[in-house]
């Protein structure tokens, strides 16, 4: 009885020892197996603690927790990354597409054979889009191209800048290369045996080169038109290469005779019966004597000076033995555009080419292969940018006496310019000519009207063929822009006035020929007094 009154009175005292004992068992166990923060240092437990071993177990079963949360988080971010450019890669795909179909282009890698077939269709594409086989319509006169021509030695330039030449050999090497690497192919291709052919080839090298002409469309490709000696007088070979921004790749291939293409050089003209003598020197000697397949019309306006003119003319062609010529009177006041005009409707053969040419020109025989090479009917028309003389005057005034009219006719930055503002001198066929509807008649007077006629050539479907010739010069003459003149006339003669005198550095020494001669004069007395 006393026993169990006494446990009855212990097991309050036992459960409580109990409950504390539970208590900090488990104040123990959350201290040791809470985990921790990213940023706070794991607690270890102590190698002798109780707790040890299920310590480290519970730290690397959190550890592998988070890491295998952390891997199906990155492998959900890149199923949606697959996701994604799956998506982006079929919408360029139909974007490819959809051009490639325009252009029947798809380059499929897995096929190397048909990715090489339509990466050639590509290049080929660019030679229809370039202006290579007709011309384009153009806004302005200032829209086109120009083309630069080059030989062997040279390269013939529009854009000379501050420190190129209007003639020059090509300095840079990637130039060079370029021109080299086009005559060399040309060759390669002329050279080509023809399986249809059973005479013996000609074989072409690059001595047979006459002249080249090539310019760059920014978006498309470099253009080059090489002209080589053909097989016979009067024959040649012209090949035409197109460089897509890659490979060149040869456009055509063809024989040009001009044995029978006739040139009728027309010729308006009032007074100035002295420089038609001089004309007509160049024009025997270039025009008769070594081309001899041409025509000449002169149109004169009046009567002063018209006898001595026709006189010229008749003792021209009795002596040369000469007969293509034709003579027209008007009696009118002068009119450049009316007399090209009158001059070519008047012709009454066959197609020919015309070639609209002032007294004032001087042109080489080698020139009038120029014009027939570069026009074509019904698709090109020839614009040359002929080489304008500076005022002998003041090129050779420091010399004892001025060189001969041949002597002067060199092509060099002190001598003379590109006349790239003149439309004047022209080459194309009559039929061209009469459909796109002539010149403009309302234009009086001197200027504005070969401006007309040249944009009526671009807003067409013609090739207009535009480029600097070795050939062709404007012979220096005092300019008279006379009062009668409209406001925008009188400038265009001005402007022209002021760019023939001489460069910019000769008039300079003529602005302060004075400075100078002071300057010299003290220099000559420093040394006196030293």
């Amino acid at each position: 009885m006393m026993l169990r009154r006494g446990f009855i009175l212990f097991l309050p005292r036992l459960v409580g020892l109990l409950v504390v004992a539970c208590c900090s068992m488990s104040i123990v166990y959350m201290l040791a197996c809470t985990p921790k923060g990213d940023n706070q240092q794991l607690a270890l437990p102590r190698v002798h603690s109780p707790t040890a071993k299920e310590g480290y177990e519970a730290i690397l079963q959190e550890r592998e927790e988070q890491h295998r949360n952390y891997i199906i988080s990155l492998k959900k971010q890149i199923t949606q990354l697959k996701a994604e450019l799956q998506g982006r890669t079929e919408q360029l795909k139909n974007m490819q597409n959809q051009y490639a179909d325009s252009l029947d282009i798809r380059l499929d890698h897995s096929k190397p054979e048909k990715a090489q077939a339509n990466l050639l269709a590509f290049l080929r594409s660019q030679v229809d889009k370039a202006e290579v086989h007709s011309g384009v319509k153009l806004s302005t006169e200032y829209a086109a191209v120009p083309f630069e021509s080059f030989t062997l030695q040279k390269v013939y330039q529009l854009e000379t800048g501050l420190t190129r030449h209007p003639e020059e050999k090509p300095v840079r090497k990637d130039k060079r290369d370029e021109l080299i690497e086009v005559i060399e192919l040309a060759v390669g291709s002329l050279n080509k045996p023809d399986g249809n052919s059973k005479a013996k080839p000609h074989v072409y090298t690059a001595s047979d080169f006459v002249e080249g002409i090539y310019r760059t469309e920014k978006n498309k490709g470099t253009l080059y038109e090489l002209t080589f000696k053909g097989d016979a007088k009067h024959q040649f070979k012209k090949i035409v290469l197109f460089r897509p921004f890659g490979p060149v790749m040869k456009v055509k291939n063809e024989n040009v005779n001009m044995a029978d293409t006739l040139i009728n050089v027309i010729v308006p003209l009032a007074k100035r019966a002295s420089k038609f003598r001089q004309f007509m020197q160049n024009f025997r000697e270039m025009g008769i004597q070594q081309d001899g397949r041409i025509h000449l019309t002169v149109v004169y306006f009046g009567k002063e000076q018209m006898n001595e003119v026709k006189s010229i003319l008749e003792n021209t062609s009795k002596s040369a033995n000469f007969k293509n010529f034709t003579f027209i009177q008007l009696n009118e006041e002068f009119s450049r555009g009316k007399g090209l005009d009158v001059g070519a409707r008047f012709w009454k053969g066959n197609n020919v080419v015309l070639f609209f040419c002032d007294v004032d020109i001087y042109f080489t025989a080698e020139f009038l292969n120029s014009c027939r090479l570069n026009t074509q009917p019904g698709k090109k028309v020839f614009y040359p940018v002929l080489f304008s003389q500076y005022n002998p005057s003041i090129i050779y005034g420091h010399l004892d006496s001025i060189p001969s009219l041949e002597q002067q006719l060199i092509i060099k930055k002190e001598t003379g310019f590109w006349r790239d503002f003149g439309f004047g001198m022209t080459c194309q066929y009559r039929s061209d000519f009469i459909n796109i509807g002539g010149f403009d008649l309302d234009i009086k007077g001197w200027g504005g009207e070969d401006v007309h006629l040249y944009r009526k050539y671009l807003h067409s479907n013609l090739m207009v063929i535009r480029t600097p010739v070795r050939g062709l010069f404007h012979l220096w003459h005092e300019k008279q822009c006379l009062d009668e003149l409209t406001p925008e006339q009188y400038k265009m003669c001005m402007q022209s006035k002021a760019m023939n005198e001489a460069s910019h550095g000769q008039l300079g020494m003529l602005v302060f020929k004075q400075e100078i001669e002071t300057h010299l004069h003290k220099q000559k007395l420093s040394s006196k007094k030293t």
